[in-house]
């Protein structure tokens, strides 16, 4: 499904906004934080500062406004009062913002503190890796193409990559079509066109690539035990390229 225009600047707007969640949160020491107290902090910021709302409460009968998956979790960790956050974690937080009807969805893994090397390497390779998705978006290309780029840079490192989820549509609902798979292969999968609009969101471990889902129904940790890492964008294909809708604002030198 593509978006008109003025669709796709309603989902930069929530974009924006949901940057500077992120920027936020980027100025915290997160060292003995719970990962509740963060959902609490994002949940007011979103709906008191950003007169918005955070798009995961009541989606599935979810009742917070982020994920947060901390070292082996892979995703929708389920914030708890009983979480600390400690020096030498890693905590990925996933978030969504309703602005005006559009969603937006980004994620970021954080460095908690100090953190090994191992892990650091893991980090920093899952993070160049969405990149390297994003950057194979244009039109013309296919969603296999983006799903190629993501799992040979995972797996030069030596890296594994998820299989079981996967980046999805997103508009005025959260999950549209189509499923962004992030391993494929090239001139494979559903055409890109321009005024198509979803999340690249890769998650890779450093181990075997296999999960489970927890007994709570929602949390998906690695079967091996081994550290996992994501990170997120909401992409809109353009006429000669790709826009990032949630770029945040120390990615715009980069980029």
């Amino acid at each position: 499904m593509t978006k008109r225009p003025e669709e796709i600047e309603l989902l930069a707007e929530s974009g924006k906004l949901l940057a500077e969640v992120f920027s936020r949160l980027d100025k915290l020491c997160l060292i003995g934080m719970s990962t509740m107290q963060v959902n609490d902090l994002v949940d007011r910021l979103i709906v008191n500062e950003f007169n918005a709302r955070p798009a995961s409460k009541g989606q599935y009968d979810y009742a917070y406004a982020l994920n947060a998956s901390k070292n082996d979790v892979v995703c929708h960790g389920v914030p708890a009062t009983s979480e600390m956050l400690q020096s030498g974690d890693i905590v990925n937080f996933d978030i969504t913002l309703e602005k005006n009807g559009y969603i937006a969805d980004s994620s970021k893994t954080y460095l908690v503190g100090d953190v090994s090397l191992q892990a650091k390497r893991l980090v920093n390779v899952a993070y160049e890796a969405m990149w390297k998705g994003i950057k194979a978006v244009r039109p013309g290309a296919r969603l296999g193409d983006v799903g190629y780029a993501i799992e040979r840079h995972a797996w030069r490192h030596g890296y594994s990559v998820v299989r079981e989820y996967c980046g999805h549509g997103i508009g005025r609902e959260m999950h549209e079509p189509p499923e962004v798979l992030h391993w494929g292969k090239p001139r494979t999968g559903q055409l890109l066109r321009e005024g198509m609009v979803f999340t690249i969101e890769p998650m890779i471990n450093h181990g075997r690539h296999n999960v489970r889902t927890e007994d709570d129904g929602w949390t998906v940790v690695t079967c091996d035990g081994q550290l996992s890492a994501q990170f997120e964008h909401t992409v809109a294909v353009t006429q000669n390229g790709v826009r990032v809708l949630t770029l945040r604002p120390e990615e715009k030198l980069l980029n």
